[in-house]
């Protein structure tokens, strides 16, 4: 892992807890950022190549996102290298045994991202209760089963689309990571009437100006296939995305897909983050001087920790759906005007936001000793 003491500031992180486990080949790093909006919650992260550094800004993504939320919730994030297809049986012990290490953790509440589904979060379950993203049998909101993330992103886009008067209704769509949140996104607005016109996954991607059939590439998915496999669409490598001509571009894998060295291939009108921080600073500079609209992250993918925050409170599924739309909804348009009025960058926006209800909690704190 990377160097774990060159990140911090007056915000966090409050806590970091490095976990080995030879025996089992497990690395693992928790980072807490910060409790003063309460108990962290953030997700799981497992893949081959994640690092400190990417587990540290999310942490922080995830206390941004949960303060503009609203969330009675502090950020915190979990990353684990390791593969997320490794054999069932050797996953589900590794992820009990991160489970037991961290049980005493109690800042912290487990919760499924990128690698991790409602099935690990079950095996976690039967370790420490600490837990969402559960399965239904388990009582819990399957936050992917749903697509909690890409419901907020086209209530989002609603919002946004009215700020540049663009409709969803015969939009072009690129998605960016055709997985547990760029799935749902096609689905969701493909249902709104919009054309999705190419899409891409961990092997390349497709593009068919015309639209791509949504229901196709969601079967293909669920038997384990890659939408590089659909009949009839052009094949294209993953990163000539950027330039398919659209209306919406909606980044919903890794971070840093958009850098300096490639955003000036982007030509859409507006770009929903379904991933969490999938633009570097310059790139959304730059978009943003070019008159491209971001909708930054914590505002527009929040859909999946709000789902998870009520379904710890004990709500149910459409509750969680109304939560979604109402907050996601209310803090596009917050965070969209106050960059109009203000001449500032969407993301500065956001992060006023946020950071005034972090402060608003830490004050509460203090009056509180």
């Amino acid at each position: 892992m990377d160097n774990l003491f060159a990140y911090g500031d007056e915000l966090g992180p409050l806590k970091i807890i490095r976990v080995r486990e030879p025996a089992l080949n497990l690395q693992a790093v928790l980072v807490i950022d910060n409790l003063a909006r309460g108990v962290a919650l953030g997700g799981m992260r497992m893949a081959v190549d994640v690092t400190f550094d990417e587990c540290a800004r999310l942490a922080r993504a995830m206390t941004l996102k949960n303060a503009a939320a609203d969330l009675p919730h502090g950020g915190g994030k979990m990353v684990i290298r390791a593969d997320p297809n490794m054999a069932r049986a050797d996953k589900q012990r590794l992820v009990q045994e991160l489970a037991r290490i961290l049980s005493n953790e109690t800042d912290y509440i487990f919760a499924p991202d990128m690698g991790m589904n409602e099935e690990c979060m079950a095996w976690i379950q039967d370790v420490v209760n600490r837990v969402v993203g559960l399965p239904r049998g388990r009582g819990g909101i399957p936050l992917d089963e749903i697509g909690a993330t890409a419901w907020g992103l086209v209530h989002a886009a609603d919002v946004a689309g009215r700020l540049i008067d663009l409709p969803l209704e015969g939009a072009r769509v690129v998605v960016q990571g055709f997985g547990a949140v760029g799935m749902h996104a096609a689905r969701f607005f493909a249902a709104r009437g919009a054309v999705i016109v190419a899409v891409g996954d961990s092997t390349g991607a497709i593009q068919r100006p015309a639209g791509l059939p949504v229901d196709e590439l969601i079967r293909l998915k669920a038997a384990g296939r890659s939408v590089t496999e659909l009949p009839g669409a052009e094949r294209i490598a993953g990163d000539a995305l950027l330039a398919v001509p659209c209306d919406i571009w909606i980044p919903a894998a890794r971070p840093d897909v958009i850098r300096g060295d490639n955003v000036d291939r982007l030509t859409a009108r507006l770009v929903l983050q379904g991933a969490n921080i999938p633009a570097t600073t310059e790139a959304e500079r730059r978009l943003h001087d070019r008159g491209i609209l971001v909708v930054p992250d914590f505002i527009a993918n929040a859909g999946g920790v709000i789902c998870a925050a009520m379904e710890y409170q004990g709500a149910r599924e459409t509750e969680a759906l109304a939560c979604i739309a109402d907050k996601v909804s209310r803090n596009t348009e917050i965070v969209l005007t106050r960059s109009r009025l203000e001449g500032i960058l969407p993301r500065q926006a956001a992060n006023e936001l946020a950071l005034e209800r972090v402060r608003q909690a830490e004050i509460g704190l203090k009056s509180e000793v």
